[in-house]
């Protein structure tokens, strides 16, 4: 049998005494892709930062590549898994060159400092993400999808074979929407990375994304194809919305619209 990349076994954790995600079992093979979706308050973001080490579970574990997660230094989980934060404020000055870099510190000399290897890989970087007119640039300067693909190009730089991301999408304009999308896939085709990410466009996810997973108040209520994770029925249970209301997708043929029954 194939070892799972990444399992969580029952894992439930929160802040302080509040548990914000309970008894989640979730398996995810070496190059899937898997979108996480629910509506706000669910505890997606708190599920991503349980499955990197950023958060202890109060109870359950998380394996990675069968190793408990609690047993790996910092550099050992970035060497294993890259985390793409939402676009955010950046709070100093950089080049984009140099956020780069920061994929790279997992492997870098602490004395020596980067190797041409490191050079190398964020020279890389920037050219599989398309950054290479913006190099030089001041990272603050840029537009949020520019930002989000400096991200993305850290990610790559990292080289580490699992892809965690928190809403990479939210906030980008339509092409760069696809940008992002598309450049997740071929990390994932043509590179064999596995990327979980969270989104909150359905429409992206059940368009892109070949697994999905639903949480609903803390709790994984669906996994699978986005035909059976997101059916009419569950997009009216889950997000308290007619189906009918929304763009075409897997929810379409599988419930009647409200009025017509």
């Amino acid at each position: 049998m194939i070892e799972p990349i990444l399992e969580l076994r029952d894992v439930s954790g929160g802040y302080g005494r509040g548990e914000v995600v309970r008894s989640i079992d979730l398996i995810v093979h070496a190059g899937e892709r898997l979108a996480i979706v629910g509506p706000n308050g669910a505890g997606k973001s708190t599920l991503l930062r349980l499955m990197t080490g950023l958060l202890a579970p109060s109870s359950g574990a998380v394996l990675v590549g069968g190793r408990p997660l609690r047993h790996l230094g910092r550099d050992e989980i970035a060497r294993r898994i890259a985390v793409v934060p939402q676009v955010a404020v950046l709070p100093f000055s950089a080049r984009v060159e140099e956020i780069v870099a920061i994929g790279r510190l997992p492997y870098e000399d602490a004395i020596r400092g980067p190797r041409p290897a490191d050079r190398a890989a964020v020279a890389a970087a920037i050219e599989r993400v398309g950054l290479g007119r913006l190099v030089g640039r001041d990272a603050r300067e840029l537009s949020l999808g520019e930002r989000q693909l400096v991200l993305l190009a850290v990610a790559v730089a990292q080289a580490s074979p699992i892809i965690v991301l928190d809403e990479p999408t939210v906030h980008l304009d339509i092409r760069h929407q696809i940008d992002v999308m598309d450049l997740l896939t071929d990390l994932n085709l043509r590179d064999g990375r596995t990327i979980v990410t969270v989104l909150h466009d359905l429409n992206l996810a059940a368009r892109s994304i070949p697994r999905i997973a639903v949480l609903a108040d803390g709790r994984l209520v669906a996994d699978g194809a986005p035909s059976e994770a997101l059916d009419g029925e569950r997009i009216r249970e889950v997000f308290r919305v007619d189906p009918a209301l929304l763009p075409a997708g897997p929810w379409s043929d599988s419930v009647t619209p409200v009025g017509r029954r």
